[in-house]
């Protein structure tokens, strides 16, 4: 899927759209797996201010990556809802993201209650893991909002 596909299941909208492209594969198991990549072009709002003259792609713009690539596997369920992050626990990094990398995500859905997921991401640039991390999401309807 590129961006405008993309676009048709999650409500975000540039500057906050921080994917290029995902495909939905198999893992190992047979079960779904996210793998998305996004550029970092360096004209990025959150690195104007992170850090002036030494750009780093800030932490919780890659926890918002790593969950903007695990929902596009809940896109079934994303439709007329909107996805919240409702925890986040063993979140690491590991190494910083800069301008021009590109970013290569999986995530995955571990587990399921309703419409609470609970997905594992992981973000690697040049076959170096960056940051990972587990999250739980709930999605709300809309009209709810």
């Amino acid at each position: 899927m590129n961006k405008e596909e993309i676009k048709q299941f999650l409500p975000h909208r540039e500057p906050m759209l921080l994917v290029d492209e995902i495909n939905v594969i198999k893992d190992e198991n047979g079960n779904d797996m996210a793998k998305a990549t996004y550029f970092v072009t360096g004209e990025e709002y959150f690195l104007k201010g992170h850090f002036p003259g030494h750009p780093i792609v800030p932490g919780v713009i890659l926890c918002e990556i790593m969950g903007q690539s695990a929902a596009i596997l809940m896109k079934e369920e994303l439709i007329g809802r909107t996805p919240f992050f409702t925890g986040m626990t063993h979140v690491r990094f590991k190494c910083p993201v800069f301008p021009s990398d590109t970013l290569e995500i999986t995530a995955r859905i571990y587990n399921r209650r309703a419409l609470i997921f609970f997905v594992e991401g992981a973000i690697h640039v040049k076959g170096e893991l960056c940051a990972s991390g587990k999250f739980t999401f709930a999605l709300v309807d809309n009209e709810r909002l």
